[in-house]
């Protein structure tokens, strides 16, 4: 490869293909196992029967200073059998694919459920909300990667790094990982859905400084596909700057601050949005937001869209976890919660219908309103730049947020100082109301795709 910021050089991507991709037959044994289960929970009587099969492989290696510290190969299995007797439901796993196991896995189902009480809400998605096109989006790109040049990679981001800059004296290690998944979902209404993805991630993190002065960061890669990764070059480097950058840190005097939420840490704040509109939550009466559908919570600008059919989408899928066909949906438009998160289960709960989001929401896109972070940094002029978040001082009940925080300074527009051992706090519908700014610097590790958020006012704790 001619740019080696770009790839990972000799490593991939010419090996990241397969030369014996047999996922297909599997998924089709997989597929076989599903329906035969399903028969058989028909004919001891189940109304309703639902099953999840699965396949996982992984490779993760480590290495610190120069050495190699793990080396890990992995490979599981699972299946899942949930059976319902009218209102009444129970579930049973397994491992061992053995018909004897098989069997036994089903009339454990079937003897729970014989004890359990009725529950009105339980039951299969309703029959007509089944997807009907179970089409991939380009998730599966396994890599045939040895164990030593696993190694290799991880070595060489590790090496990187150390050799950018002479106040690195230190390292917490390197790792790399690639794993491929393989799932089939089937139900008694006669649905059945397959999927298969793979993951592969390169990253280091990094100690500047001596002493009691010494600071650690880091940065990693993620992507479905090898050819999306970083070079090993390109985060040894970034992690080495991000290191020294936090070199002789400061405190702020304690006061109400604009402050900056970097991308990489953007994202929890519209995660802590989808914990609290969730069903889970909502009809256990423990969110900040119940009954806010249809309210404004954000700025008339501000919108966040599901996309779940994204080609490479972190989160793509054609169905949920309960075979409900997925679509392109707003969560929030022109600063109003149009919806909520809902599996059947939590729909029926609620009185309303599910949203296709059992299992969680599909790549979620928040709108950007302005530029790059250095065109928000001269837009906030004087405020707090937060790259690290620590702690889980969030309350969904009450909306409190109260989390340890470490970042930068900013004055006139541009970075003063690094500063930690703070604290930011608010309230989460107070903070999502002051949104000023989403840039355009999207992380793309996430299924939450944003960019950063400038929320116009915080209480930051720091000198007294």
């Amino acid at each position: 490869m001619e740019n080696k910021d770009k790839a990972l050089n000799a490593s991939t991507p010419a090996t990241a293909s397969t030369s014996h991709d047999d996922s297909l037959q599997r998924l089709d044994r997989l597929s076989g196992i599903a329906q035969r289960l399903l028969d058989r929970c028909r004919e001891r009587g189940a109304s309703q029967a639902e099953v999840s099969c699965s396949e996982e492989a992984g490779l993760n290696v480590s290495v610190r200073m120069g050495e190699v510290e793990t080396v890990e190969a992995t490979r599981d299995r699972g299946i899942a059998v949930t059976v319902y007797f009218g209102k009444r439901k129970a579930s049973a796993s397994t491992a061992d694919l053995r018909e004897e196991s098989l069997d036994a896995t089903v009339e454990q189902a079937c003897a729970i459920a014989r004890h359990t009480e009725d529950d009105d809400a339980a039951g299969l998605a309703e029959r007509e909300l089944m997807a009907a096109d179970v089409r991939e989006f380009d998730g599966w790109h396994p890599w045939t990667i040895e164990a030593d040049q696993a190694v290799d990679l991880a070595l060489a981001c590790e090496a990187a790094g150390r050799e950018r800059d002479p106040r690195i004296e230190n390292s917490d290690g390197a790792s790399f990982g690639s794993g491929s998944s393989l799932s089939v979902y089937a139900n008694s209404h006669g649905f059945l859905g397959r999927e298969r993805g793979t993951n592969h991630s390169l990253g280091c993190a990094l100690i500047a400084g001596r002493g009691e002065a010494m600071q650690r960061d880091g940065w990693y890669s993620y992507a479905l596909a090898a050819e999306d990764l970083e070079s090993p070059a390109a985060i040894g480097r970034r992690a080495a700057e991000r290191a020294v950058s936090r070199l002789s840190p400061r405190q702020v005097p304690t006061g109400e601050y604009p402050v900056l939420f970097s991308a990489e840490v953007a994202r929890s704040l519209i995660g802590h949005l989808v914990g609290a509109v969730s069903g889970g939550a909502l009809y256990r009466k423990a969110s900040f937001l119940v009954g806010s559908a249809g309210t404004k919570l954000f700025p008339e600008w501000f919108a966040i869209e599901e996309r779940p059919f994204l080609t490479r989408g972190l989160r793509s899928s054609a169905f949920d976890a309960e075979g409900v066909a997925t679509r392109e949906a707003p969560l929030v438009k022109d600063g109003v919660l149009q919806r909520y998160v809902l599996g059947s289960y939590s729909a029926r709960k609620l009185g309303l219908q599910t949203t296709a989001n059992a299992g969680g929401v599909h790549n979620l896109q928040v709108a950007a309103n302005a530029g790059d972070l250095d065109s928000m940094l001269l837009g906030m002029k004087r405020g707090l730049l937060v790259t690290e978040l620590m702690g889980q001082g969030v309350n969904t009940v009450t909306g409190d947020y109260s989390r340890g925080a470490a970042g930068f300074w900013v004055e006139d527009g541009a970075l003063g100082y690094a500063v930690d051992g703070i604290t930011i706090a608010g309230n989460l519908r107070g903070m999502f109301n002051a949104i000023e700014a989403v840039g355009s610097d999207v992380d793309p590790r996430s299924h939450i795709r944003t960019g950063s958020i400038l929320v116009e006012r915080m209480t930051v704790a720091g000198e007294s």
